[in-house]
């Protein structure tokens, strides 16, 4: 292979600058300034003076020949710099064998876990009632399930005793909590 011999450059000598022409027909201004030859070579320039890019800009359409779908498109695509995408968020599949973080639940199986009731919200599913009421309508309340859950209305069914128990809590509650 044959040698080659580096160029001299004598330092002492001023660097001749390059220049350009511009590149509008007829035009022998210094090209200064670059525009893009198209749409599809926006890495492919023409260099013009300064009159002459002033009037390529103004003619410039970079969406001239698209319909709006391709406009959208291209617009969607510009917000990502023309780079793949991933869906992003909650719906990824992750290991998760407890199942602690599922939000689908395909075979309804899994529902989303109810708060639980307070002792003053328990008591008052007992009665049906919803604040505001009166005492005379808690007692008739009272008294209608006290005749239907009875033991001794009931044959002595221990179901029943259970309920009336539970019957005579919640109007203690409610009475000690609302009329006392």
């Amino acid at each position: 292979m044959a040698r080659t011999r580096a160029e001299y450059v004598d330092p002492t000598e001023p660097a001749r600058p390059l220049t350009r022409c511009c590149d509008h027909e007829g035009c022998v201004a210094e090209g200064e300034f670059r525009a893009p030859r198209s749409r599809d070579k926006l890495n492919s320039y023409w260099w013009f003076c300064l009159e002459h890019v002033r009037a390529y800009n103004a003619a410039w359409n970079y969406y001239e020949g698209m319909s709006e779908a391709e406009i959208e498109a291209d617009l969607r695509n510009d917000t990502v710099w023309q780079r793949p995408t991933w869906p992003l968020g909650w719906r990824l599949k992750m290991r998760d064998p407890l199942h602690i973080l599922d939000d689908d639940d395909p075979d309804g199986s899994r529902h989303p876990r109810q708060r639980e009731l307070t002792i003053e919200e328990k008591a008052l599913a007992v009665f049906e009632l919803d604040p505001p009421f009166t005492l005379v309508e808690l007692k008739k309340r009272y008294k209608l399930l006290v005749k239907r859950h009875h033991p001794d209305a009931n044959g002595g069914d221990k179901d029943s005793e259970e309920r009336l128990k539970v019957i005579n809590q919640a109007f203690a509650l409610l009475k000690a909590k609302y009329f006392a």
